[in-house]
């Protein structure tokens, strides 16, 4: 059995608890933290809590070389773990269907996304997001400018009348310094860089200064951020320890709108309001 576990939002309680339990009876425990990671913990803490050992994989080693956790699968019960939800965003299906392949059994076991925490966060109803996109660091795409990818999903949401979520880079070796990884003093290894909202709003007011936007910080932790302004002032402002995105509000309900201004301290007459 290959089972899939998507960690949450936050630190190592943030798991469910069908996730906590099948994950204390795994013979083994791979994960990945290079696609997202828990900023409330560390490896160490994960290990502790559940009383488990976890070997700490890279993308190659999750995406190229993916043998070893496929032959374990075949023969004991295996863990895979990511951050938020396992096939949401940090989506995993080539490794599952390459255990069906081989005839292995696979489940997945679902955490919380930054999608539906950013809904709840925000007040924003959940069916009027559409297409979300990530922004990238500049260096990582090469190119001057925003890229097509984001400006073209934001322009044909706000189209539609549809809300778009802009996740922010990450850039992460190995993730957090494990048991499995701390004699490692690569690069690779220890690199960790987060866009924060400032960042990406100034990134963003390239092409759009005067667009409203929301930031969300911290989603799932004691201390959540959520605060509104337009891509100029959000260039301006610092929003504390990571994870950030950011939210470009589309045509919002007279409810939605209510909720950014209370929720988020947004400028009533700055939004589209059906």
């Amino acid at each position: 059995m290959l089972t899939f576990i998507g960690l949450g939002l936050y630190d190592e309680r943030s798991i469910t608890v069908e996730g906590r339990d099948a994950l204390r009876a795994a013979d083994r425990v791979y994960a990945e933290f290079y696609t997202s990671r828990l900023i409330g913990t560390t490896i160490e803490d994960l290990e502790s809590a559940h009383d488990i050992d976890i070997d700490v994989r890279d993308r190659a080693g999750v995406e190229q070389h993916p043998e070893d956790m496929l032959e374990a699968a075949a023969s004991e019960d295996v863990a895979f773990l990511t951050a938020g939800d396992t096939m949401i965003s940090t989506t995993h299906v080539d490794l599952r269907l390459r255990a069906h392949d081989r005839g292995i059994e696979t489940r997945v076991i679902h955490g919380v996304t930054a999608q539906t925490a950013t809904s709840s966060l925000t007040g924003l109803q959940n069916y009027r997001f559409g297409k979300a996109t990530t922004l990238p660091f500049p260096y990582a795409h090469g190119a001057d400018g925003l890229p097509a990818s984001v400006t073209e999903t934001i322009d044909a949401n706000r189209a539609d009348g549809l809300h778009t979520v802009v996740y922010l880079d990450i850039k992460v070796g190995q993730g957090p310094t494990s048991s499995q990884n701390a004699e490692r003093s690569d690069d690779k290894a220890e690199r960790e860089e987060y866009m924060t909202a400032d960042a990406g709003a100034e990134l963003l007011a390239e092409a759009y200064p005067d667009l409203v936007g929301v930031v969300v910080a911290r989603a799932g932790s004691p201390d959540p951020l959520v605060e509104a302004g337009t891509m100029s002032e959000l260039a301006e402002r610092e929003f504390g320890d990571p994870l950030h995105l950011l939210v470009v509000p589309g045509e919002c309900h007279l409810l939605e709108a209510d909720a950014l201004v209370e929720l988020a301290g947004a400028d009533r007459e700055a939004l589209d309001i059906a």
